[in-house]
């Protein structure tokens, strides 16, 4: 425990950026400033207030293990959270307390650990108030988390944000936040430091709010606050490390090893005060308490108040409560009243007013005051100024001097600047002021009380004169002027000052350049001065356009461009586009060790010291020691010179040159003279002194700049001279912007003004004028520089200050600039060309501008070679090294191979050339026709490979296909003109000799099968004739040949019959019908007026008739209908329970009604019977009886109603006054009789029964009325008019049974009393003639409603039957129609159609064959049609779709097969490269050995010789014989035969080993061969498979159109025969395509010759290999015999 707090006060002491960024500087107490409370561990005292989501053995003990326990013998145990710890009862516990730090010896045996495999845990502390946090430290006993956050709450855990993420692979754990680094302090980022697998154990995880990186410049600033203060904090645990583990896996022995443990954690943070206390106390209701808690109740000083200061307390708000900062407390302020009063508040607008010194208001001022500090007095008081302010007697009287007042000396009674007030202030004259009105305002001067104004007025410029003060004495009027000015008034300015104004001092100082200007004097009125030549400006600081100003550095002597030494060479360097650079000039001088430059200077601007400046590029590591620098004058310096103290030691002085700088300073300045030529030697005698291993030291010297000895100039010194000069202020400022640093390097910094004002006066005062640009025209894009330094707009790749040079790497001067040299990198010594003509410099056998060809006869750039051409060829491509026009009739990349038409060797070396083939008479002869030819290895035969049309062993013969006359000189043979219609493999299919086509296929014929055959139509051309499908029944049958019929060549169209049409006449035209009449469609001739349209159908003729209309032409009334069909046909409205049959007469609609029924509908009982229609019984037989009676009352009634007719005519009763009397007489005598009879009651029901049926019949006429409306859209609602119909009638029905019941009654009443019948009747009578007048009224009127009921009934009654007749017909029609359908299917023959479509015998039913038929279907219900032993489509459908099948099986077969072989040929080829690459092997190897016996001989040669020279001499002794003699038998040659052998055989194998090559070639062959034989079989064989396939799709669908048209089986039929046909056509053009593949067969077959004769040639090859090996063997042999004889030499000896 003590190396983690050690390391806690280790990171608090590393922390002090950091809580200096949030605490302030000091640590005094809070009276000086201030003040902050102890920083401590939140954690403290605060266990319980602390809470995490997993513990391990929390409720029953657990157990887990530790993976880092390598090397100890116990690694699992068990974890027990169920009691908290101790140290011997409960060692076992790890709670989330263990965490807290407790500073125990035992501290590494107590941590928290959460439950096995769990992942997802969190750690939550919650505060009692609000605290400062300043970072968190955890230490893991585990490895730290995969992938972990800090969260913080402001709120108590209302809202979070994260304080920061930490993650292994931030990128996978936390997609989308950023991994720093941070910009702002508040950036959330995800850190990988704290999540790495190791340590296992006690790592570390530290977070701080405020990153030390990070200067706070405003710790009370909103982002900061937001990150310090907390409520709550929250560490969420998100990912363990599980070292590959997967933790789905559920196994315990997975899960046991992960799981997260911590030793202990500390968060670090305060109460938060704002400054204003240095402790706190527990926060109310808190009692926690414990040994270095950090408490959260500020103890607030500085006048504050609240639970963290953030208030000020009463009666201190002079000022804003605001936070402590530093050593200002920014304590509360107490108000200040003057005493006159006791309370106060802040308000903000009087604190922003005073300037922010003071915003107390003070309330309820006393003693006549008031104001915001109580500060003034009331109205008609003032302030007497000797009181204290304080004094409750400050407010008296006003006291005025009565001279220089007005008003008699009345005062202000308080201050009111507004309105001019002030307390006590009395009321002056004009020029008059002073508390008592006693002083002279300022600007006027002598007080007099006879001056009505008071004082006099000053006549001071205003601009001269000193303000804010009296501008003149008060007594005198003498003006005050400013330091610059004078003048009695002050309107004057001092000598070299111009510009008289309100300036402080008056006016300004000229301030002329010391350089650009003639001297310090100026116009006082614009100020400016007298300016040099070309300077312009006020100040004379600036140059006319034009001209410019040169820099410190302008007189630079490039090195390449001075005398150059022994040694010395020029270096370019290109510029780099977007970059400056480093150097001046086109490059540098390559300096080594000991030589020199020589620069001649002759343009010294002015004579004065100058520092020289040596600029270079340092090329070594160490120090250049030595750098020599003489300047060589043309003669002595005279003593009057400028230069005339010059000594001897200033021409001569020796540098070092730094590896660490770029230039390089004299240490002394040297004088030179204005008109003087010099030459300024620069000399490197030594690199280093030191032991060096640097061969041939060098650098590179860029220029020699001479720069102004600035020091030593006027405008910088004061007084003194040489070393003891004095400086002034310029110097020192000219060196504190380093100005002249700046100006030696080549790269500047940018120049700031200062400098550039200096630099400015040293080039004006060392050359007296401005510089013209003098830019170059055609270089330079304008004629005006950049006016400082004078540098021109220069065109693309132009440099210089005058834009005068092309830049290093570009040539071609001029008006667009200068183009680069685009050397190529490779073809050229460097990037550098002619700047004049842009030549680069090319390496040997390169040429062109840029050096990016090689040169004719070589290829290969940039390694350019000769081409090999095998002498049939001088050039080649320059890229590919491909020869250009090959001579000698050869072609190839290298020329190796003949053109077409020759053959022969034309390799150079072999001894062959390329010879004519003779196929039959070579080329160029008229009478060649093969494209080459070859000679057979074995028999030597020439075989001609023989153009497409020629066979033959000389191609002197035309193939199949073709015809010509090639014996004959100038003859060919030209393919037959058949328009690809023949078989080209068959060779009878044209003539030989005059190319008539003589078997012509696809269906053609003619002399060149141009033209489809009889009976078929389309483009011969594209073999595309197809049988003709005319309909017999539709076409001429002039135009046919029992089923074939001709059609029209090109369309296909069939002649039809009149009024047939379509392209195979199989339909009627519009508006016809009966196709199969055999002479042409019948026109339909439907009424026009009766019929939707003249339409119908085309196998009945059926036209489409209206409701009401029938017949086939609509010509008739629809059955049941009746009536004129011209006028109106309408329904027979009978009632079917009383008729004979449903048709009505036609011509009256009359019902045909049975026996015992009347009506015109047939639906009431007529006279003779009784009861209730339908069910009508005869009467009895006295009906006949008082049938007699009642016809004679009826008559006699009859006779009455024409007497009343005649009464109503004549209107005159007067001759039969007394009948009438004495009818009504009789009248109501008979009504007497009715009232007493007992009759006379049902007859008053009859009276009500009559009222009913008056009311029932009104109904009904309402009820026709809608039916007169309904009616009205009978025509065009028939389905809508039926249900109306048959509605109408059940309610008529209805209506004529009530009626029916009503007569009953009657009846039955007038039959149980015979008399009162006849009374009533009687009566009746005599009320119809009293009642005359109404009855004539109601009976005769034609618009009564009794007639309009009738006549409506009629009309109903009319249009029911109508439409009940019409209906009947059209029913009869459509009958009759189905009847002939019917007829016509049963007397359908489809036996024929049967039979070719699934093979059924004539004649037999489903049940006797097994063949099926169109309509037949098995015992599950299914299809049957077709099958095993039949016939017809179907069965050839199956047999064709099982044939595409096999094909496809055999299609894939072949592929497979295909494939295998193509795996054996690729493995051929492989073993071919391989023993070629051995072949190459053997052969490398073999030549070297033989250059190693050649070198041994030749060394063996050269031996002998030496020996031989020695043994020679006359001065050999024997010793040194001897000597030679043993070292000769000491060598180790192969001599012995055994080691001959062996290297021979060696040499034999590997050679052998090239035979296998044949072998491998020759299987490779036939694997080829046989490959492509398949291959093109495979071909064929899906191409047809495809074709039947097609072909089975086509029959297929074919037959299910017969199966839904049984109408068209006869077309299905034909058009089956000619899908058969067209299968047949694609076998034999299978066929055609089988012989194409023959002839590629044979092709292959030729190449295969082609590839044994390469085999030959290999075969060759290795002859020749092997006589090689052979002569090896005799080297070998010849060595062996060279080694005997050196024996025998030594023997000898």
């Amino acid at each position: 425990m003590g190396r983690l707090q050690m390391f806690a006060f280790s990171f608090l002491a590393l922390c002090g950026a950091q809580v200096s960024a949030q605490e302030p500087e000091f640590s005094y107490g809070c009276a000086e400033g201030s003040c902050y409370p102890a920083t401590g561990d939140l954690l403290i005292g605060r266990a319980h207030k602390l809470s995490v989501t997993s513990t391990c053995g929390l409720y029953k003990p657990e157990p887990y293990c530790i993976v880092s326990h390598l090397q100890e013998d116990k690694k699992c145990f068990i974890c027990n959270s169920q009691d908290p710890y101790h140290e011997t009862l409960n060692p076992d516990s790890h709670l989330i307390e263990n965490v807290v730090t407790t500073f125990a010896p035992n501290r590494l045996k107590i941590w928290w650990q959460s439950e096995n495999g769990v992942e997802n845990v969190t750690i939550q502390l919650d505060l009692e108030a609000e605290f400062h946090f300043t970072h968190l430290i955890m230490t893991f006993k585990t490895f730290r988390p995969a992938a972990m956050l800090i969260e913080r709450s402001s709120d108590f855990g209302k809202t979070w944000g994260v304080y920061r993420y930490f993650a292994y692979d931030c990128e996978s754990s936390f997609p989308g936040i950023s991994t720093g680094p941070m910009k702002k302090v508040d950036d959330i980022i995800c850190d990988s430091r704290y999540s790495d697998i190791e340590p296992s154990t006690e790592g570390e995880v530290i977070f701080r709010a405020l990153d030390p990186a990070f200067r706070i410049e405003d710790p009370y600033s909103p982002r900061i606050q937001n990150l310090l203060k907390i409520t709550n904090l929250r560490i969420k645990f998100v990912k363990l490390h599980t070292l590959g583990d997967n933790l789905l896996d559920s196994r315990m022995e997975i899960r046991e090893k992960y799981y997260y443990a911590v030793y202990d954690m500390v968060i670090r943070g305060n109460c938060f005060c704002y400054g204003h206390a240095s402790e706190c106390a527990p926060v109310d209701g808190f009692h926690a308490e414990g040994e270095g808690m950090v408490h959260g109740h500020c103890m607030c000083r500085h006048n504050t108040k609240g639970l963290n200061c953030e208030q000020c307390m009463d009666f201190y708000h002079d000022l804003p409560w605001r936070p402590a900062e530093g050593r200002n407390s920014n304590a509360c302020k107490k108000c200040n009243c003057n005493e006159h009063s006791s309370s106060c508040h802040f308000d903000m607008a009087v604190y922003l007013a005073t300037g922010n010194v003071s915003g107390g208001v003070c309330d309820g001022c006393q003693h006549n005051t008031m104001g915001r500090n109580c500060e003034q007095c009331k109205p008609f008081y003032y302030q007497h100024p000797e009181r204290d302010i304080r004094d409750p007697n400050l407010c008296e009287q006003c006291t005025c001097d009565p001279a220089g007042s007005q008003n008699k000396g009345i005062c202000d009674s308080y201050t009111d600047f507004s309105a001019g007030l002030i307390a006590g202030q009395c009321r002056c004259k004009l020029h008059v002021e002073g508390e008592h009105c006693d002083t002279c305002k300022e600007g006027f001067y002598g007080l007099s009380t006879e001056d009505p104004f008071g004082c006099k007025s000053c006549t001071c410029n205003p601009l001269g004169t000193i303000p804010g003060r009296n501008p003149c004495d008060s007594e005198t009027g003498y003006c005050y002027c400013k330091r610059l000015v004078t003048g009695q008034h002050c309107d004057q300015c001092l000598p070299e000052h111009w510009g008289l104004s309100n300036d402080l001092d008056g006016c300004r100082p000229c301030d002329c350049d010391l350089g650009g200007a003639l001297n310090n004097s100026c116009s006082a009125e614009s100020g400016q001065c007298v300016c040099q030549p070309h300077v312009i400006g006020r100040q004379c600081n600036g140059v006319e356009s034009g001209y410019y100003f040169p820099t410190l550095d302008h007189y630079i002597y490039e090195a390449e461009e001075a005398n150059l030494g022994p040694g010395v060479s020029i270096a370019e360097r290109q510029y780099i586009q977007g970059r400056i650079p480093s150097w001046t000039g086109a490059g540098f001088a390559r300096v080594p060790e000991g030589a020199y430059l020589e620069f001649f200077i002759d343009n010294i601007p002015y004579s004065m010291e100058y520092d020289i400046l040596i600029r270079y590029e340092p090329q070594l590591p160490d120090h250049w020691e030595k750098a020599v620098i003489t300047v060589q004058r043309p003669g002595k310096i005279p003593t009057s010179s400028r230069c005339g103290n010059t000594v001897p030691d200033d021409d001569n002085q020796v540098v070092s040159l730094s590896p660490g700088s770029r230039y390089v300073v004299l240490p002394r300045p040297v004088c030179f003279e204005k008109g003087v030529n010099y030459t300024v030697r620069l000399e490197l005698p030594q690199y280093t002194s030191s032991d060096s291993r640097v061969d041939s030291p060098y650098t590179l010297i860029d220029s020699l700049v001479l720069m102004p000895f600035c020091k030593s100039l006027d405008i910088f010194t004061v007084g003194g001279s040489g070393d003891g000069v004095v400086t002034n202020s310029a110097w020192e400022t000219f060196q504190r912007y380093r100005c002249l640093e700046n100006s030696r390097s080549v790269v500047k910094t940018p120049m700031t003004d200062v400098c550039r004002n200096i630099i400015f006066s040293i080039s004006a005062l060392l050359h007296q004028t401005g510089l013209a640009c003098e830019c170059d025209p055609q270089g330079s894009l304008s004629s005006v520089c950049d006016p400082n330094g004078g540098q021109c707009q220069c065109r693309p790749n132009v440099v210089g200050r005058r834009c005068d040079r092309c830049a290093p790497g570009t040539f071609g001067f001029g008006p667009s600039g200068c183009k680069p040299c685009e050397c190529h990198l490779q073809g050229s010594v460097n990037a550098f060309c002619d700047p004049i003509t842009g030549q680069c410099r090319c390496f040997q056998g390169v040429y062109t501008r840029q050096c990016d060809r090689c040169l004719p006869g070589f290829w290969g750039f940039p390694s350019c070679q000769p081409c090999q051409c095998n002498g049939h060829g001088d050039d080649c491509d320059s890229v590919t090294g491909e020869c250009l026009s090959c001579q000698d009739y050869t072609t190839g990349h290298n020329c190796e191979r003949c053109l077409a038409g020759y053959y022969g060797d034309p390799i150079i070396g072999s001894g062959d050339h390329c010879r004519p083939c003779p196929c039959p008479d070579g080329p160029d002869s008229g009478r060649q026709f093969a494209s080459s030819c070859y000679q057979d290895p074995v028999t030597l035969q020439l075989a001609c490979v023989c153009n497409p049309g020629y066979i033959g062993s000389r191609c002197d013969d035309c193939a199949s296909g073709f015809f010509g006359n090639p014996s004959d000189a100038g003859g060919t043979c030209q393919p037959c003109q058949c328009h690809h219609n023949i078989d080209t493999t068959d060779p009878e299919a044209c003539d030989k000799e005059t190319g008539r086509c003589l078997k012509c296929l696809y269906h053609t014929e003619g002399e060149h099968c141009q033209l489809c055959r009889f009976g078929y139509y389309g483009d011969a051309l594209q073999q595309d004739c197809r049988k003709c499908v005319c309909n017999y029944l539709g076409t001429v049958q002039e135009h046919c040949n029992g089923s074939d019929c001709q059609c029209d060549k090109i369309t296909g169209q069939c002649l039809c019959l009149p009024n047939v049409i379509g392209q195979n006449c199989d339909r009627c035209a519009p508006n016809t019908w009966q196709l199969a009449s055999g002479t042409g469609c019948d026109p339909c001739a439907c009424d026009a007026a009766h019929a939707f349209g003249p339409s119908c159908n085309e196998f009945t003729g059926q036209c489409q008739c209206m409701p009401g209309f029938g017949g086939r032409t609509c010509s008739e009334c629809q059955e049941l209908f009746w009536g004129d069909p011209s006028v109106e046909c309408r329904a027979c409205d009978c009632d079917p329970r009383g008729i004979e049959t449903p048709q009505c007469d036609q011509s009256t609609g009359q019902c045909v009604c049975v026996e015992g029924v009347e009506g015109p509908r047939c639906d009431k009982c007529t006279r003779g019977y009784s009861g209730v229609f339908p069910d009508c019984m005869p009467c009895h037989q006295c009906f006949a009886l008082w049938d007699v009676i009642i016809a004679e009352l009826t008559n006699r009634t009859q006779k009455f109603l024409e007497k009343a007719k005649a009464l109503k005519i004549s209107g005159v009763i007067g001759p039969y006054r007394e009948t009438v009397d004495s009818v009504e007489k009789k009248v109501n005598e008979i009504r007497d009789v009715l009232a007493q009879s007992p009759a006379a009651e049902p007859l008053k029901n009859i009276g009500n029964l009559f009222e009913e049926a008056e009311k029932l019949t009104k109904d009904v006429t309402e009820k026709m009325a809608q039916v007169e409306v309904n009616l009205s859209d009978t025509a065009t609602q028939n389905n809508s008019t039926a249900r109306e119909l048959d509605a109408l009638q059940t309610e008529a029905e209805s209506l004529d049974n009530t009626v029916k019941e009503l007569a009953e009654q009657l009846e039955f009443i007038k039959n149980s009393d015979v008399r009162g019948a006849l009374d009533s009747i009687t009566k009746y009578f005599q009320m119809s003639l009293e009642a005359e007048e109404r009855v004539n009224a109601s009976t005769t009127d034609s618009r009564g409603a009794v007639e309009q009921s009738a006549r409506t009934r009629d009309r109903v009654e009319g249009l029911m039957l109508e439409q009940e007749s019409q209906f009947r017909e059209k029913q009869e029609e459509q009958a009759r129609l189905l009847d002939e359908l019917a007829g016509k299917l049963q007397s359908l023959d489809l036996s024929a159609a049967a039979e070719m479509t699934c093979g059924t015998p004539p004649g037999a039913s489903c049940s006797e064959t097994e063949c099926g038929g169109p309509n037949c279907r098995t015992d599950e219900g299914q299809k049957q049609c077709g099958g095993p032993g039949c016939g017809g489509l179907v069965a050839a459908a199956r047999g064709a779709w099982q044939k595409a099948m096999d094909f496809d099986r055999d299609v894939l077969s072949a592929l497979a097969e295909a494939g295998r072989l193509s795996k054996m040929v690729s493995e051929a080829k492989l073993r071919a490269d391989e023993a070629k690459q051995n072949a190459q092997d053997v052969l490398l190897k073999t030549n070297a050995t033989k250059e190693k016996v050649d070198r041994s001989n030749e060394d063996l040669r050269s031996l002998i010789k030496q020996i031989r020279n020695f043994l020679t001499q006359d001065s050999a002794d024997l010793d040194s014989i001897e000597a030679v003699a043993n070292e000769v038998l000491k060598m180790e040659m192969p001599s012995t035969p055994q080691q001959l052998q062996n290297l021979t055989e060696d040499i034999r194998e590997r050679v052998e080993s090239l035979s296998q090559v044949e072998v491998i070639l020759q299987q490779s062959a036939a694997d080829i061969a046989r490959a492509e034989m398949l291959l093109e079989e495979a071909q064929r064989a899906s191409k047809s498979a495809t074709d039947v396939k097609v072909t089975a799709d086509m029959v297929k669908e074919a037959l299910e159109e017969a199966e839904k048209a049984q109408i068209a089986a006869e077309k299905a039929i034909k058009q089956a025969d000619e899908d058969i046909q067209g299968t047949q056509n694609l076998l034999t053009s299978i066929e055609s395509e089988t012989a194409a593949s023959e002839e590629t067969l044979f092709n292959a077959s030729q190449r295969l010759s082609e590839l044994e004769r390469n085999v030959e040639e290999l075969k060759r090859k290795a002859a020749q290999n092997s006589g090689e090996a052979e002569y090896i063997e005799k080297v070998v042999y010849t060595v062996k015999q060279s080694a005997e004889d050196v024996k025998k030499v030594s023997k000898s000896l």
